[in-house]
């Protein structure tokens, strides 16, 4: 079918490129696309795209990339487009005179089952906190971040062996198909909305460093539950040996032991557990400083206590 829409898509990380390509491969009117500025990354810090850039450059769409979203200038240009309907993922917080824009407004695509997990890291948190389920949700922004009114909803399990990282993937894509099916509702107005009931004691706010640092007074299972949650990126870590390792897979024990919390037992060969408030953590996989990621027999083959 035709599509009469005019759509401008905002995103930057490889998150946001799935629901774009959609759109397009749909035969939605993508007339614009807003990306974050391009920047120095890497060893040799080259100047690069961002990944939402990548793909609408390959299909000759425009790309605004301002670094101030009140810039008189980048306000001006957006107008020119004449949008019907703005479409967020993974992007910025916006201010008011851009997602009030477009006369069917600004939906935004957010990895959580809204209310919960409102924030910056939806997907890490709902896995560190052992959540069982999770999804995407879209809804119409508005002034405070994330508690727009809610239009559509997935739900997915999030299984014993998943990671931030399994999630993270299950949701780029299912998500994608979510807009596509919410941009359809609302170019055919054929859709409700439902107000986000109050407030919700599940937070996502923003990860920093002092976050990743493992706790070993921790019960065996949160620990657990931290690792995977942080896996593989921005990655959990200890420095109890001195140098730091990142954990990125792990198993857990729940026996009782008289060894103070983060004593290691190995036999430097096969196995490595290290000891928690209420058990042993099992260190599956394992990246040393400056070293790449690596199972732990073959850490242990260098390994010397």
């Amino acid at each position: 079918m035709a599509h009469h829409l005019r759509i401008i898509y905002m995103g930057t990380p490889d998150f946001a490129v799935p629901g774009l390509q959609k759109l397009v491969e749909a035969g939605f009117n993508v007339v614009a696309v807003v990306t974050a500025p391009d920047k120095p990354s890497g060893r040799g810090l080259q100047v690069k795209p961002t990944p939402v850039k990548v793909y609408a450059d390959s299909q000759g769409i425009p790309v605004l990339q301002p670094v101030k979203l009140k810039d008189p200038e980048f306000i001006s240009t957006l107008r020119t487009y004449n949008a019907d309907l703005q479409v967020v993922v993974a992007f910025r917080m916006l201010p008011e005179v851009v997602w009030n824009m477009p006369p069917k407004g600004t939906i935004n695509l957010h990895a959580s089952l809204l209310p919960d997990y409102r924030g910056a890291a939806p997907i890490n948190h709902a896995i560190i906190n052992g959540e069982k389920e999770t999804g995407a949700t879209t809804f119409f922004l508005q002034h405070a971040i994330d508690t727009g009114d809610l239009i559509d909803q997935i739900r997915i399990p999030i299984h014993d062996d998943d990671n931030a990282g399994s999630i993270h993937d299950t949701l780029m894509m299912l998500g994608a198909d979510l807009i596509v099916k919410t941009v359809i509702a609302i170019e055919e107005n054929n859709y409700s909305t439902k107000p986000q009931s109050g407030e919700s004691n599940k937070i996502a706010p923003k990860i920093f460093r002092e976050n990743c640092r493992i706790d070993w007074n921790q019960p065996a299972e949160r620990i657990h539950n931290v690792i995977r949650g942080l896996s593989p990126y921005p990655g959990a870590f200890t420095d109890i040996k001195g140098p730091q390792w990142k954990i990125l897979k792990s198993k857990f024990e729940i026996e009782p032991h008289q060894q103070s919390p983060g004593t290691i037992a190995t036999d430097a060969k096969t196995y490595l557990k290290i000891a928690s408030a209420d058990g042993w953590v099992y260190v599956l996989a394992i990246q040393p400083e400056g070293k790449r990621n690596m199972d732990i027999a073959t850490f242990l083959h260098g390994y010397r206590s």
